[in-house]
């Protein structure tokens, strides 16, 4: 027998309260380690120094093949 012809034997699971489902999503949340504000500003400077050099080396990669291209067809 496939396993898609079997019958699951799990119960049907109950939906939960909204009030239970906000009660677990704010259990989980005390959970979660908040990253300190030097951290955000660290992670921020480099998430932003990484966007430039990433769009410094695109400029020029593209700047390379347009002058590329254009010797070739000109």
């Amino acid at each position: 027998m496939s396993e898609r012809s079997r019958v699951s034997s799990k119960k049907p699971t109950e939906r939960t309260s909204p009030v239970t489902f906000y009660r677990q999503v704010i259990a989980e949340l005390r959970k979660v380690v908040w990253p300190t504000r030097p951290e955000v500003v660290t992670y921020t400077v480099v998430v932003l120094i990484a966007v430039v050099v990433m769009t410094a080396v695109l400029w020029g990669i593209d700047s390379l093949l347009y002058k590329g291209v254009f010797a070739l067809f000109s």
